[in-house]
């Protein structure tokens, strides 16, 4: 394919993926006040979290309701809402479409890598979210207590779910860590020696980052994700133990790689003894045929 050909080809994909994200957003826009299925409506699902909250931290007038400060602030709110709820139940339509524009510059081995990466990818992302959610109302509980019970909590729609948002959207990226440095391992970059040694760096690390990602300062939240985090990281850790080791066992009896040798470390040698007995003896070459003498005569054409 030509480059005009590419082009054509992304701009394609493009606008398809976004045919397929608006859809969802459509569809997400009316699951917001329509019980679809029994799980009920979007919105309720969303604001769940803030109706776990003790009746006596919420307006006694409506216990279960946000504030809308703008006259647009609720269509905004819905729409934005929608559409990351269109965004998750449509990505394997608009997700195929990046797919199959990069496929055709792929080999068979590196298809199939990718297809098992988006795959784990997807599952990690949704039990993270998945997390977040279960994590928000214990979260806000701690939050809105700091008040010491002189506070009642009226939330504005916006800033709510806006928190609802970032804690998933924050819970989703970081489970797909253990992708990331199984990714590094299979190219070389970590290997386990370096996992293992940097152990303990990693886990202040990951305890940082969960301190910093997290939106809330409560510390239950901070606490959920950063303990996920590790536990997520141990287990690519030893993924990169069990596929070091395999490689290890298939470079056994291949050919030394002395670039991975430092400079003052010598090269093993066969230093192994034989009798010189033992050893077959040299086939004795053959003898060359004497040359041809010369003709007495001379060709002289003079």
């Amino acid at each position: 394919m030509s480059l005009r050909d590419h082009l054509y080809d992304l701009r394609h994909r493009l606008t398809l993926a976004m045919a397929f994200l608006a859809v969802g957003a459509i569809f997400g826009y009316i699951w917001w006040a329509w019980e679809i299925w029994p799980g009920g409506s979007l919105g309720n699902i969303m604001i769940a979290p803030y109706c776990g909250l003790p009746p006596e931290m919420r307006l006694p007038q409506h216990p279960c309701t946000l504030l809308q400060t703008t006259p647009f602030e609720g269509f905004l709110v819905r729409l934005k809402v929608g559409l990351g709820a269109g965004a998750v139940l449509t990505s394997p339509l608009w997700l195929y479409q990046i797919w199959a524009f990069i496929a055709p510059g792929l080999y068979e081995k590196e298809r199939k890598f990718a297809r098992t990466f988006v795959l784990f990818a997807s599952v990690l992302f949704v039990l993270g979210a998945f997390l977040a959610y279960y994590v928000v109302p214990q979260g806000l509980d701690v939050l809105v207590s700091f008040g010491g019970g002189q506070f009642t909590t009226a939330l504005k729609a916006d800033d709510y779910f806006s928190f609802i948002l970032v804690m998933l959207l924050i819970f989703g990226v970081s489970f797909e860590l253990p992708l990331v440095i199984i990714m590094l391992n299979q190219t070389g970059v970590l290997p386990y020696d370096k996992l293992k040694r940097w152990r303990r760096g990693f886990f202040f690390g990951l305890f940082v980052f969960a301190a910093v990602a997290t939106p809330g300062t409560d510390p239950f939240s901070m606490l959920a994700l950063a303990v996920a985090m590790v536990l997520l990281f141990e287990l690519s850790v030893q993924f990169a133990r069990i596929h070091d080791k395999r490689k290890a066992k298939r470079e056994i009896g291949s050919e030394e790689d002395y670039s991975k040798l430092d400079d003052d470390e010598v090269s093993s040698l066969n230093l192994e003894n034989r009798r010189a007995e033992d050893e077959q003896p040299s086939p004795s070459p053959t003898p060359a045929s004497p040359p041809d003498k010369p003709s007495p005569g001379y060709d002289d054409v003079t």
